[in-house]
């Protein structure tokens, strides 16, 4: 079929007479296509050879659409000659230059394409204000760099990735290739931007987990369970680790079962206050939003500082936001984490690392998760142990720090009643949100952190640890105004046209 036969069935399409320039664009890709397809059909059908077409196939069909999406979004302004000279916009006044392509072009999923629009500067160039681009804008460009469909890969590849292995994922994925520094700037500007959607999705997510879990079966009421804890990650310039935060809030059906967890977290600060003002805000929130009956109020955790503050501070004295009634959480310290401490004790008795130690510290834990008063057994059969037995300075230190711990913390330890009314007995929730929040991610090889920079990574990981990184990024797209980060308003007459 010759090009002028081609021509014709085209210019006999309705959309022929705007597509006609970029369909014979294409046809030296289709040829190429085609080509690669009948080399395939006509050759030895191997395994070598099928993945070698894939490939192809894979690489060519992104060049067409690398093709595809520059021709378009190349065409959506109209002549420069129809947009105003002039225009008025965030109370400044602005003047039309003539059209110019973004340096390093903008990347796409397609791959890094030349984009002419049109630029609007200052009229007064000695004020301090920077360019517009109302077609960037319009399009969601992040930072100049990558359309939004790219800039949400990059932020839910940064939020599991090191920054090494998201350029060489850009590289093999959308042929894309990105300084350290370009990276940096997208993930933070996406971050700032994700960030404050995140409260609302987490609390539309634990409502409807709610909801769930009163729709269930089973013999006891749904549990609101909430945790919280601190793990020590490393910062640049600083010779210590510092204690970064982490909380989350999970819901138990009637069966026990946990349907799914929401996380929060932080970079090391002070008090922990900015984790403590977000797991607030989040529990007030759902337990105003929830109009069925009031969950069982759960709060597992180690007995660290942090946590036995905000209990004591917060949670003992939360009101229920819509009826002002005192709510009734209960406290339970962390099974694994008493355990612990029985480890501690049996070491003391028996020896470190002793076969002895091994079993009484096993018979201990299966006394406390399974029997009535559990840690008064435990505690009984330690004491009797250790009357008979003369300790050296260090394993009497040892021995009274374990027991002491236990001891003071019995009211929260009653685990088999916990188990019988459906209760959580374990912080596993939390003690995973430490290792995959921060461990997995903050404590790789070689690896220091800048506050600045760790809380970048911790915003969007929080959003894709809680499953939530499709509704948070909709609602970021639908919420974007039409000029971002440096226009504020919207501009006072057309500055340009789009393309029908």
């Amino acid at each position: 079929m010759t090009l002028s036969t081609i021509g014709r069935l085209l210019l006999a399409t309705p959309f022929a007479g705007s597509l006609f320039a970029l369909a014979v664009q294409l046809l030296p890709q289709i040829a190429r296509l085609g080509q690669r397809i009948m080399s395939f059909r006509d050759g030895p059908l191997t395994p070598v050879t099928s993945h070698a077409f894939e490939q192809d196939l894979h690489a060519l069909l992104r060049e067409m659409g690398r093709t595809i999406f520059e021709w378009v979004v190349n065409h959506l302004e109209t002549d420069v000659r129809q947009a105003p000279e002039l225009v008025d916009f965030d109370q400044n006044v602005y003047r039309r230059r003539p059209p110019s392509p973004r340096r390093g072009g903008i990347a796409t999923l397609f791959g890094t394409i030349s984009l002419w629009r049109m630029r609007y500067e200052p009229y007064d160039a000695g004020i301090g204000l920077t360019c517009i681009f109302p077609l960037e804008q319009r399009l969601g460009i992040v930072v100049g760099k990558a359309t939004a469909a790219l800039a949400s890969r990059v932020g839910s590849w940064t939020a599991q990735y090191t920054q090494e292995t998201v350029r060489q994922l850009l590289k093999d994925e959308h042929n894309v290739g990105w300084s350290v520094a370009t990276l940096r700037a997208v993930a933070a500007d996406l971050s700032a931007a994700l960030a404050p959607l995140t409260h609302q999705a987490q609390v539309d997510y634990v409502l409807a987990l709610l909801q769930r879990a009163h729709d269930s079966r089973g013999g006891h009421r749904p549990v609101l369970s909430v945790g919280r804890d601190g793990i020590f990650v490393p910062i640049r310039k600083d010779t210590k680790h510092r204690e970064a935060a982490t909380a989350t809030v999970a819901v138990l059906d009637r069966a026990g079962r946990r349907l799914g967890t929401v996380y929060l977290g932080h970079m090391p600060e002070a008090g922990q206050e900015t984790l403590s003002q977000q797991l607030t805000a989040l529990l007030s929130a759902v337990l105003q939003g929830w109009q069925g009956p009031l969950p069982r109020l759960q709060y597992v955790t180690d007995g660290g500082h942090h946590p036995s503050d905000y209990f004591a501070t917060v949670l003992h004295n939360m009101l229920h936001p819509r009826t002002g009634q005192t709510l009734e959480w209960q406290w339970v310290l962390d099974y694994y984490h008493a355990c612990l401490y029985l480890t501690k004790i049996a070491d003391a008795l028996f020896g470190k690392d002793s076969q002895a130690a091994a079993a009484w510290a096993a018979k201990m834990r299966r006394w406390l998760k399974d029997k009535k008063d559990g840690l008064a057994r435990v505690l009984h059969s330690a004491a009797a142990h250790a009357w008979r037995l003369e300790f050296t300075p260090e394993e009497r230190q040892a021995y009274d720090d374990a027991y002491q711990y236990l001891h003071k913390r019995r009211r929260l330890m009653d685990y088999w009643s916990y188990r019988k009314r459906g209760l959580a007995i374990g912080s596993g929730i939390t003690e995973a949100a430490c290792k995959t929040l921060f461990s997995q991610r903050f404590k790789q090889s070689g690896m220091k952190w800048s506050f600045e920079g760790g809380q970048v990574v911790v915003d969007l990981r929080v959003i894709w640890l809680s499953k939530l990184w499709r509704p948070v990024f909709d609602n970021y797209l639908q919420q974007l105004p039409q000029a971002q980060n440096r226009t504020k308003g919207t501009f006072k007459g057309t500055c340009h046209k789009m393309a029908a």
